[in-house]
């Protein structure tokens, strides 16, 4: 399974988690086997202009995630990514990337089922 996370670092699952997926500067992809990560590896965010969602959603969905993992997220991406067929989870509290992923793999996060987090997107 291929877990995308916004990151504002590149320090693998050591990473700080991005606030915002669209303007997080790296993407850290986790790919888990058996409850076990097998890779980390990290993609430079190549942005996306303000108020255009969509292509912050076109760019998390060509890394070819199983799983998105947020801190919040607005209505438009959140039924963009539903729409996809793409599992979003929320995350409000944990700092790095290492300890969301022991919350996913215990199933400790909330599912999203295509709405959002946040009224300001």
């Amino acid at each position: 399974m291929r877990v995308v996370y916004p990151t504002d670092e590149n320090m693998g699952y050591l990473s700080k988690r991005g606030a915002h997926f669209g303007k997080a500067k790296f993407y850290t992809i986790i790919t888990l086997k058996d409850g076990k990560i097998t890779d980390v590896e990290s993609v430079q965010n190549p942005g996306h202009s303000e108020g255009a969602c969509s292509n912050a959603v076109s760019n998390i969905l060509g890394l070819k995630p199983d799983v998105l993992v947020v801190g919040g997220i607005g209505a438009s991406p959140a039924k963009g990514f539903y729409d996809a067929g793409l599992d979003v989870y929320v995350d409000r509290v944990s700092p790095t990337v290492e300890s969301s992923i022991e919350l996913l793999i215990a199933n400790k996060l909330e599912k999203l089922q295509g709405s959002g987090t946040c009224s300001v997107h």
